[in-house]
């Protein structure tokens, strides 16, 4: 089971546009900044999806400096492309953030690779 925690300004919003995905073995759960940091230094969680107006500082700002730079990504307002998420993943980034007016674009392409990364 991979988990997926969701934090920021559409926390819920981004929650329900990936469970409605439905995709077998992702677990997605609305969480604060601070838990999701914790949760994930812990094991406890896999990924995080973070947003704010620009995608670029509210999102991740505690992230960043709990986990470090190397965790984590902003699309900010752009939407990545199949290959992008692939790469970034590849690379190991488990945090991510981006702009709420773009939530119908990257979660589900977010949560999809993801996904196809679960067992």
């Amino acid at each position: 089971m991979t988990t997926i925690l969701t934090g920021g300004l559409g926390k819920s919003e981004v929650a329900g546009r990936v469970t409605g995905l439905g995709l077998p073995g992702v677990e997605v759960a609305v969480s604060s900044d601070m838990d999701a940091a914790v949760q994930l230094r812990a094991g406890q969680a896999d990924y995080f999806l973070g947003t704010c107006h620009t995608g670029a500082g509210a999102s991740l700002g505690v992230l960043v400096g709990l986990l470090g730079a190397a965790a984590c990504h902003t699309f900010g307002r752009s939407v990545p492309t199949a290959e992008q998420i692939e790469a970034l993943l590849d690379e190991g980034k488990q945090v991510f953030g981006f702009a709420v007016d773009r939530i119908d674009a990257v979660a589900p392409a977010l949560a999809r690779a993801i996904a196809a990364r679960t067992d």
